[in-house]
């Protein structure tokens, strides 16, 4: 069952079931992920190998893989994807907001030094959520809105 939402940047995406499958490298669990996304965040020479519809991303930070279909045996590592994975160990820079290319750091900042305390002071700060375009631009397909949430509460906890 797929459902559609309005999230609070104003984006339009379907949030995935939280259907799992393990990763065919770490058989860590891996979430599922629309086959649009993937599209949009392969590199352009691995775009033609995006096949099937049933793509998962690793959530482990130390495996290498970001995207798979376990139906196709396809898998699509960190070096084949446009983007640095922020949950992923060595991801520089570490997004928070992919859309508006706002940091996690970024985010710290706005709650360390300009003393903002939710996301809506964070977005007004950063300028994070205003070019919302989450299905495409997000490696989870969905709105960065609890990625946000995360880095300031890493900052609430420095203050």
């Amino acid at each position: 069952m797929k459902i559609n939402n309005e999230c609070c940047c104003g984006c339009k995406t379907e949030k995935p079931d939280q259907i799992k499958d393990t990763c065919p490298v770490c058989n860590n669990e891996g979430i599922s992920v629309s086959k649009v996304t993937v599209e949009h965040l392969v590199v352009d020479d691995y775009r033609n190998a995006v096949n099937g519809d049933q793509y998962k991303i690793c959530m482990n930070e130390d495996c290498d893989v970001v995207y798979y279909n376990l139906d196709n045996e396809i898998k699509f590592l960190k070096d084949q994807v446009r983007v640095p994975i922020w949950f992923k160990k060595d991801a520089d820079p570490k997004y928070a907001c992919y859309c508006s290319e706002v940091t996690e750091n970024q985010v710290i900042e706005a709650v360390v030094k300009h003393g903002a305390k939710s996301v809506k002071e964070v977005n007004a700060i950063t300028g994070a959520m205003k070019n919302s375009n989450c299905k495409e631009n997000n490696p989870l397909g969905v709105c960065c809105h609890k990625i946000i949430q995360e880095a300031i509460d890493k900052g609430l906890k420095m203050k």
